[in-house]
């Protein structure tokens, strides 16, 4: 029996598969031989789009997922006793089963809340103040998510009020950006302003949830705190051999332009899904929808019937709702199928 299943889904951007640049582009680095670990020519060309799109002489690695960018990144920020500042919904506080404190050698995240997934300065210098002895691990980061785990976006006002309050209390500032395609698509910025601009030190462009098969770059814009970056690459198990095939993909994204169309139109379904289920009385949108997630709460026995039509999606505690995730290939289709289903549902259970 073929239990393969070919189905678009809303449950996770992970989902679905390579998009066309990205399987294009491993072809094309398929052939013939290439230096190793990252000494080939499309790795080095990957390097200079990077630098290019964001306008700095950046280093620039790249790593198999976005947990051991997020971890390898704060680990190299923060010594053992300190701590990283960060919303209470960060992928690293509930989904990487404490990646940042084991490689950062038993560093702390600190965690604070605020309305639909962002933090505020007044968050931030209320926990760097909670604290200052030696019995406590000093604050020394502040990591925004971009777009948050609750599917909001942080406008650039937001982000520079937030670099700006970690500047005075001498924090660096990371970004996880596993879905930052999406919130530039949002925001119709540059990829620079929201970034360099906005005083990110140190950030992790996901490309995994954005039409690659796996591998995200992190990128240092303080060329400084890149230091003996490598070798904890190598260290963590994350440098490549076959460097070429976590970058070239890189390339061909940055050159078509595909890595922010395809959050376009993720978005793009995101949006139709909104408008589709504010129609519908009975479902609570739980926060405002700006990227390609929308957090949604059903009455009692609505999730079981959906699962039961086919249809796959996360239920998360920590938000009190099912997750609908529309990825790079989601289409309006898939989307109003699903509105559809939902409808008929609450119809028979009225």
């Amino acid at each position: 029996m073929d239990d393969r299943q070919t189905r678009k889904q809303l449950a996770s951007d992970n989902n679905a598969g390579i998009c066309p640049s990205t399987w294009r582009m491993i072809s094309e680095a398929n052939h013939g031989h290439a230096a190793a670990y990252g000494d080939d020519y499309w790795t080095k060309q990957a390097v200079q789009r990077f630098q290019a799109l964001f306008g700095v002489d950046c280093s620039v690695f790249f790593v198999f997922n976005g947990t051991a960018g997020n971890a390898l990144a704060l680990a190299s920020l923060c010594r053992p006793y300190e701590a990283v500042v960060c919303h209470r919904l960060a992928h690293i506080e509930t989904d990487e089963c404490s990646a940042p404190a084991f490689f950062g050698g038993g560093l702390r995240l600190l965690t604070g809340d605020g309305g639909g997934g962002k933090l505020t300065a007044e968050v931030v210098t209320e926990i760097v103040g909670r604290r200052d002895d030696v019995h406590f691990p000093a604050a020394r980061v502040l990591s925004l998510t971009q777009a948050t785990e609750a599917g909001t976006v942080y406008s650039l006002d937001e982000l520079q009020q937030l670099t700006e309050c970690a500047r005075r209390h001498g924090l660096r500032v990371h970004m996880d950006g596993a879905r930052l395609a999406n919130a530039v698509a949002t925001l119709g910025c540059s990829v620079q302003e929201m970034t360099v601009d906005c005083g990110v030190d140190v950030l992790c462009f996901g490309g995994t949830k954005n039409g690659m098969a796996v591998g995200d770059a992190v990128v240092f814009f303080d060329r400084e705190l890149a230091a003996g970056f490598a070798r904890r690459c190598k260290q963590a198990g994350q440098l490549a051999s076959k460097m070429r095939f976590l970058s070239a993909p890189w390339v061909g994204m940055l050159d078509d332009g595909s890595w922010l169309d395809n959050a376009r139109q993720a978005n793009r379904c995101a949006a139709r899904l909104e408008e589709r289920l504010r129609a519908l009385t009975e479902v609570e949108i739980l926060f405002p929808r700006q990227a390609n997630t929308l957090f949604v709460r059903f009455h009692e026995g609505v999730t079981q019937a959906l699962y039961d039509r086919g249809w796959r999606f996360y239920v998360f505690q920590e938000t009190g709702g099912a997750r609908l995730m529309c990825s790079w290939d989601c289409d309006l289709e898939t989307v109003d199928r699903f509105a559809d289903d939902l409808r008929t549902i609450l119809a028979e259970r009225t």
